[in-house]
């Protein structure tokens, strides 16, 4: 097994990927990481997948051990769509699978409907295809909570005091709900704070998962998920933020569309269920082939 990395060129600066490589002839699998603005290090534990292909990882523009230039009218989706495609073209990829995790389902879902030559597969893990519906799951979700950390976070942002110690000791309660059950939580992901850019993230996202203000708060691709010709598959967790009502209603709109739930997961199955994580995508990519 080899690996390579090095800087692209893209627009507005230099970002760094890293390429496993198993010296096979299938399609590779690039990873588009979550976030915005979080960088490949929670997942790069998928580099298993390549005993069976090549595997691509790349911090986005803003984060990681890529460049963080301060223009922030950087960070917009179509951007970091054709982001995507100068990386395909610089590391001249014909065929190749795209794994997306969370917001780099967005990435993916966009790439596909502009540049979709050349896609053999998506994997949708934990999906957000709709700003909109990801909203008013994370309302759903926030009334599970204890009612004192519902009051908390109500407060806080109609304060605009979502910056506040108050305001993130509450999101960690949502956090350790629906995003990572890992209990204790993984000394390895504390590590990776500091490859994470919360600009980018404000900028595109918002204050926190559930409180969405930034410049995709619109974004929903569920009446095109009907032309995704190719195979694709959905998968989260069973108590993932990303909902399994609405993971399923997006593999419902897809032809052919393929449907997973990780029974012991929130938002990080390839964390809080490894084996099973590497083995359904695993097993996915193999029948596409």
């Amino acid at each position: 097994m080899s690996i390579t990395e090095g800087f692209i060129e893209v627009t507005g600066g230099n970002v760094w990927y890293q390429k496993h490589d198993s010296n096979t002839d299938k399609a590779p699998v690039i990873v588009l990481h979550g976030g915005p603005g979080s960088s490949h290090y929670s997942l790069q534990g998928l580099r298993v997948l390549a005993e069976e292909r090549p595997v691509i990882f790349y911090d986005q523009l803003g984060c990681g051990k890529s460049d963080r230039p301060t223009d922030t009218t950087l960070w917009n989706l179509d951007r970091f769509v054709k982001e995507l495609e100068q990386i395909r073209k610089a590391l001249s990829l014909d065929e190749f699978h795209v794994l997306g995790h969370s917001w780099g389902t967005t990435l993916a879902a966009a790439y596909y409907l502009s540049e979709s030559e050349g896609v053999k597969s998506i994997i949708f893990s934990s999906p957000c295809l709709s700003a909109p519906l990801w909203a008013e799951d994370q309302e759903r979700n926030r009334k599970l909570l204890p009612l004192e950390v519902q009051q908390t976070l109500r407060e806080c942002e109609e304060n605009g005091t979502t910056d506040s110690k108050a305001y993130k000791d509450a999101t960690k309660v949502f956090n350790k709900h629906f995003v990572c059950r890992l209990d204790p939580f993984p000394e390895f992901l504390k590590k990776g704070a500091d490859y994470k850019n919360p600009e980018v993230y404000n900028i595109m996202w918002g204050p926190s998962e559930f409180h969405v203000t930034g410049n995709l708060k619109n974004f929903d691709c569920t009446a095109q998920l009907k032309d995704f010709n190719i195979p694709t598959l959905y998968t989260c967790g069973r108590h993932d933020e990303a909902t399994p009502e609405s993971t399923e209603y997006f593999s419902s709109l897809t032809p052919g569309g393929k449907f997973h739930v990780f029974e012991q997961s929130a938002h990080m199955p390839y964390l809080e269920e490894p084996e099973e994580y590497v083995k359904v995508i695993g097993d996915f990519l193999q029948s596409v082939d």
